[in-house]
């Protein structure tokens, strides 16, 4: 049983979790500026690599826009450390083990893989704005080429 998918004028849900340096992160300490939050599957993997790595490349740009980014995945914080290590990550990485979070912004339910239906994380996106509320909500985005497409939503490029 999945959540009901979130559409741009949804508030979104708020969460206190914690980062791979240990802190808590919570959406609501965010309000006033926008925040882009994204669920990718596994820290260290190829395609969250690639996407994690993209988003850092474009974290000056973002922030000097007035974004913050987010990225969220079941990994522990230990893992979502030697993650930004190995990889000169500069976006906030943070740790949802138990998925409620995933759940709560449905980036976690059935999803196809390889043919087959299971169950994971759902590679999602979102920004939300400076009031909390969802302005832009991708489910099933690619981790290549993702974070350009984003730019050219937002206007950025």
């Amino acid at each position: 049983m999945s959540e009901q998918r979130l559409s741009p004028g949804d508030t979104a849900p708020d969460f206190t979790l914690t980062s791979d340096a240990g802190d808590q992160v919570s959406l609501s300490s965010l309000r006033g500026s926008k925040v882009i939050v994204y669920f990718y599957p596994a820290a260290m993997t190829p395609g969250c690599t690639k996407q994690a790595c993209d988003f850092t490349e474009s974290l000056d740009s973002l922030k000097a826009a007035g974004y913050e980014v987010l990225g969220i995945s079941p990994d522990k914080p230990e893992k979502l450390a030697r993650f930004r290590e190995r990889d000169g990550l500069t976006i906030t990485l943070i740790s949802d083990p138990d998925r409620a979070v995933m759940t709560s912004y449905a980036a976690f339910g059935e999803k196809k893989l390889y043919g087959k239906l299971v169950q994971g994380v759902i590679r999602s996106t979102f920004v939300v704005d400076e009031d909390g509320k969802i302005e832009v909500a991708q489910y099933n985005v690619k981790a290549t080429g993702h974070v350009a497409k984003l730019r050219r939503d937002l206007a950025l490029d």
